[in-house]
């Protein structure tokens, strides 16, 4: 059950008696759900994590939130953590909503590597604590595999291994390990760590949920390329229908109510109004949308190679750039291909629109039609970088050709939606666009909203002005 290399036992009672000394923080913190969330980057964590002092260490992800907000005592272990780090895109989001965006995720299964590469290079040595028997044993050879140097101080499997915490703290602390890595899965590990850390010798404790089973090959990884394209849900419900159906469905549309909710109840100022209207309605709709979602992200992947999203630099508020999302709706060449049809514009003035555009999929024309396309922009909307009504965001290369007059359409986040798009949207030309979007821009109120979002169903449902 356990392996150890030889060193001298401990005292468990000068260890239990041990002061625990005050440990330092990263550079920032953002409050979320009630918890201090750690701000910071990577590197910067796994330097104050190896200064010396004790730390115990969590992670918050969408599940954990979910967990949380029903078990007191699990919100009790989070919130007395000396750090909580950020887990997945789900937390990323719900930060975004709340207008925070968060300096990097720091999900367990990229991070603790890292942090154990380092803790090699210094000659640290680690403890693996949990999973099924054997677990933690073909963990540890994966991770001497990947991380030449790495010392692992004992291995313990979290089930029978865990049933008496006096023998488990001996075991771990006769080890003479630098730092436990704690993988019993949430709520158990937290708990445990909550209950014990203060009598573990070791600097730094660790809770990683399902880490080990990953290094182990008992659970399988989404592939690099699918985690780019925080597409990760979508490859887990194919791979795993049934358990995922509940588990990162269902979990995923609790945890985004919940963020929505929390982001509405810390909203404040002049524009939070419109902001919780924006939080409100793209939150609700991409609940409700994610079947489709999946089914037109399949269509994509079956009709022409290349990925399912397409990401492409636009230009926000106060000029600001983002990164806009898109199902593609082209093929993979039509970057490449765009300065060649310029002059097939069907659109008059800087913003180019071909209505028989050649680089345009069979799916991608209907995705196109009833603006299907411009879903994933829902993302955007959540993270603050649009909202659901205002300009279009214009591409970097039109708004440099902007007349001076033009650029007053910067003044307000673009949007999914607005007034030229329930006018006409393609068949509207530039000069009367920017009539439009400037007339919003002056009078935009949240009665405004509400009738243009009312407007924008019937014209989708029309299809004028979509190619």
């Amino acid at each position: 059950m356990t392996q150890a290399f030889a060193s001298p036992l401990p005292d468990l009672s000068t260890a239990r008696d041990m002061p625990r000394p005050a440990a330092s923080s990263p550079r920032g913190t953002v409050p979320l759900f009630g918890i201090d969330l750690v701000d910071a980057r990577g590197q910067e964590v796994v330097e104050r994590l190896l200064d010396g002092q004790r730390h115990r260490v969590a992670f918050l992800n969408a599940h954990c939130a979910n967990l949380m907000a029903r078990n007191a005592a699990y919100a009790e272990a989070l919130s007395t953590a000396d750090m909580v780090l950020p887990d997945g895109i789900g937390v990323e989001l719900a930060a975004r909503m709340t207008g925070t965006r968060l300096t990097e995720n720091l999900n367990g299964t990229d991070f603790t590597p890292r942090l154990l590469r380092e803790a090699a290079r210094r000659g640290l040595t680690v403890f693996l604590f949990g999973a099924a028997q054997g677990v933690a044993d073909e963990a540890a050879n994966r991770l001497c595999h990947d991380i030449p140097g790495l010392r692992i101080a004992g291995t313990r499997d979290g089930f029978d291994g865990a049933a008496d915490d006096d023998a488990a703290i001996w075991a771990i602390n006769a080890s003479g390990a630098d730092i436990v890595i704690v993988a019993m899965g949430v709520p158990r590990q937290d708990l445990w760590l909550a209950r014990n850390a203060d009598r573990l010798t070791a600097k730094v404790c660790l809770g990683v949920g399902a880490l080990l089973d990953f290094l182990a090959g008992r659970v399988q990884r989404a592939p690099d390329a699918v985690r780019s394209l925080k597409m990760e849900w979508a490859w887990r419900l194919a791979i795993e229908p049934r358990r995922m159906a509940g588990r990162y469905l269902v979990g995923n549309f609790t945890f985004m109510a919940r963020a929505a909710a929390h982001a509405l109840a810390t909203a404040d100022g002049e524009a939070a109004s419109k902001r919780g209207l924006d939080v409100l309605l793209s939150a609700g709709a991409l609940l409700m949308l994610s079947p489709l979602l999946l089914l037109v992200a399949l269509a994509i992947r079956l009709e022409s190679r290349g990925p399912i999203l397409f990401t492409q630099t636009r230009i926000g508020k106060d000029g600001v750039p983002f990164s806009v999302y898109k199902f593609r709706s082209m093929h993979i060449d039509a970057e490449a291909r765009r300065a060649a049809l310029l002059a097939t514009s069907d659109r008059d003035g800087v913003c180019f629109k071909s209505r028989h555009d050649p680089r345009v999929t069979r799916v991608g024309r209907l995705l196109r039609r009833y603006s299907i396309d411009e879903l994933p922009q829902i993302l955007n909307v959540l993270k603050g970088e649009m909202s659901v009504i205002g300009p279009r965001p214009a591409l970097p290369e039109e708004v440099a050709a902007y007349p001076a007059r033009a650029l007053g359409r910067l003044s307000v986040r673009p949007g999914l939606t607005g007034i030229w798009q329930v006018s006409g949207r393609a068949d509207i030309g530039f000069d009367k666009m920017i009539d439009m979007d400037l007339a919003y821009a002056a009078s935009r109120t949240l009665l405004l909203d509400l009738t243009l979002i009312a407007l924008t169903f019937r014209a989708v449902i029309s299809g004028r002005g979509a190619y």
